[in-house]
């Protein structure tokens, strides 16, 4: 069995972390008793109680990939987000959001056609897109239009650097890749470093850059750099092999879930056992069909969210997700739940509704962002500066036994 270990931060390095379609009538009944418990939960965090807002509900829309090769992430996000508009409407007695969620395949393109379909529809608030490149493509569109959007997922500092529109609920890429060089070498998991990574990627790029300059900081050996992309990525033996005839002891992979179980299967075919190292884009790995989830036993995972944690937040909001979505909901959808609740808070904070323009709610959400803390499933006391980048500490997970938990 290969020893599999990821970016997993001491408590001494995470004292701060600068940040990492279908109408929702759709969610199934059965969910309402559960859905009211994590409603009260959540609306109880924030002080507010039912009935708080009236007025035209606000069109939030979300994007992501619901299909493709990133399905796991942009589910996950759909999920979440149905379920957080489902309670909070509930919650409040009238709907306060109005939401309509659309697929983009995890393609640029797609996105920025699925965001102009959002916005003949009357699009107020984005929450989305999900996953990197199309956030950056996205991204200046709403800086453009001056519509506020706010990402769950989608990593990389240039995102929120398209406008001051721009925010993010998840860690930043340079956080991740120096977190995990840090993490490395001061628990000196490796002598001698490879890294495999998605060079056509902004994501696993950004991840590696980073990555790559704190190791050269820390003193440790990288003797294999090997790159693919998305155009060459269906086989990685060759990847593989350099890294083990380099004599790496421990390999970095900042990339995707599906990119890294092919490599877990190709080292385990040729006998190969270094300690793998990965980031947050693992998360999923559990979930393809026909991988043999025993070659992920002991992946450590950098997260904000574990789903069996014990707290009462969590434990609504599991519930309530299992039971309408029959899977575990993953840290993808716990930030687009915090998304949704964050942007919640933010418009009850700010009297905001949806008898306002696009831009005006805009500016009064980055007024209140700007000044708010909010207490979600992913964090507590998070707060985001003037970039639209969000402060909060991750946890840890391990896959134990086939499943996530808790460190």
């Amino acid at each position: 069995m290969k020893k599999l270990v990821s970016s997993v931060l001491a408590a001494s390095m995470v004292l701060s972390l600068a940040a990492c379609g279908s109408s929702a009538s759709s969610a199934a009944e059965s969910t309402a008793a559960s859905s009211d418990a994590a409603s009260t939960a959540a609306t109880a965090e924030a002080g507010e109680g039912s009935g708080a807002y009236t007025g035209t509900p606000i069109k939030i829309g979300g994007i992501g990939p619901i299909t493709g090769a990133a399905a796991v992430y942009g589910q996950a996000v759909k999920n979440a987000e149905e379920l957080a508009v489902k309670e909070i409407n509930a919650a409040n007695g009238s709907d306060v959001f109005e939401w309509k969620f659309e697929d983009d395949e995890h393609d640029a393109e797609k996105s920025v056609n699925a965001y102009n379909t959002l916005k003949d529809w009357g699009l107020q608030v984005l929450a989305g897109p999900v996953t990197t490149t199309p956030s950056l493509a996205v991204a200046a569109e709403t800086a453009n239009d001056n519509i506020f959007m706010m990402t769950p997922s989608a990593s990389a500092v240039d995102v929120i650097a398209a406008g001051d529109n721009v925010f993010q609920i998840c860690f930043t890429d340079p956080n991740q890749g120096v977190a995990s060089a840090d993490y490395i070498a001061d628990n000196q998991l490796g002598t001698k470093v490879g890294i495999i990574y998605d060079s056509s990627d902004a994501y696993s790029r950004g991840v590696h850059d980073k990555f790559q300059a704190e190791a050269a900081e820390k003193g440790l050996e990288i003797v294999a750099d090997e790159a693919f992309t998305s155009d060459n990525k269906s086989d990685l033996s060759t990847q593989v092999a350099k890294c083990q005839e380099a004599g790496a002891d421990l390999v970095f992979l900042p990339i995707y879930y599906q990119e890294a179980s092919q490599i877990l299967i190709g080292a385990n075919k040729t006998g190969y056992e270094p300690t793998f190292f990965g980031c947050d884009g693992m998360d999923g790995i559990l979930a393809i069909e026909g991988f043999d989830t025993s070659l992920a036993e002991g992946l450590m995972l950098l997260t904000p969210f574990a789903a069996d944690a014990k707290d009462e937040k969590t434990q609504a909001f599991v519930t309530a997700y299992e039971e309408a979505y029959g899977d575990t909901p993953n840290q993808f959808a716990a930030d687009a739940y915090d998304v949704v609740y964050a942007i919640y808070q933010a418009v009850l904070a700010g009297n905001i509704n949806g008898d306002m323009d696009a831009s005006d709610i805009c500016e009064a959400l980055k007024t209140q962002f700007g000044s708010m803390t909010f207490d979600g499933l992913t964090g507590e006391g998070m707060t985001w500066d003037a970039s639209g980048a969000v402060s909060k500490a991750p946890k840890a997970v391990v896959i134990k036994d086939g499943a996530y938990t808790a460190m």
